[in-house]
């Protein structure tokens, strides 16, 4: 039965699916290993409960720990939900080309380079949550030197260069003072899509 289930989630692919674990008592780590057998680049949300151990981070896309709200959990849906089949992520008002890299955003268009599209794209996958800067820095160039991270303070700027209105006075990136930078997160265009099953 538990296989026909996943033949049928095949056929019509959802835009995302969310694991609760939590209720199940379950790690989860083998339900996501099913639907990724069968659904490969479907995004999988896991929540585990407050006591579960950790659990490896690629069985999912996001893993949620109990407690957590509900706009948390709207906020790692919304970017998944933004994915149609011309490739393109949505966040607010910002349109990120999968593809071929390119941003529009307040009127404006730019063509990313690798390390500043992965840069956006990880903000827009994660909307208001706050990135500390060394973990932002060993994501983006994929090392555990973190003796000066001045090259991503940068790449910030190239990037609020790109999508902002005024770079100066940066409306979608913010900075938290001493801590690393964060998306500012607004609500989706399109809130209906909410509506469709995950």
């Amino acid at each position: 039965m538990e296989q026909l289930r996943l033949i049928s989630l095949d056929r019509t692919p959802p835009n995302a699916v969310i694991v609760d674990a939590a209720s199940m008592r379950t790690s989860g780590v083998r339900i996501c290993s099913s639907i990724r057998r069968v659904l490969e680049n479907t995004p999988i949300i896991l929540i585990i409960s407050e006591v579960q151990e950790n659990v490896h981070q690629d069985c999912a896309n996001v893993i949620l720990r109990l407690p957590f709200t509900l706009q948390k959990l709207l906020n790692r849906l919304y970017p998944f939900m933004s994915i149609n089949q011309n490739k393109k992520l949505d966040c607010g008002s910002i349109t990120l080309d999968l593809k071929e890299r390119w941003v529009y955003c307040e009127g404006k268009r730019a063509r990313l380079n690798p390390r500043l599209f992965v840069l956006l794209e990880t903000f827009m996958r994660h909307p208001g949550e706050i990135f500390v800067r060394e973990e932002l820095f060993r994501k983006i160039w994929e090392t555990n030197y973190v003796g000066d991270t001045r090259s991503l303070d940068v790449h910030i700027s190239w990037l609020r260069q790109a999508i902002e209105k005024n770079p100066r006075d940066p409306k979608n990136i913010k900075t938290e003072r001493g801590i690393g930078y964060r998306l500012e997160m607004e609500k989706p265009k399109r809130p209906t899509k909410l509506d469709k099953k995950v």
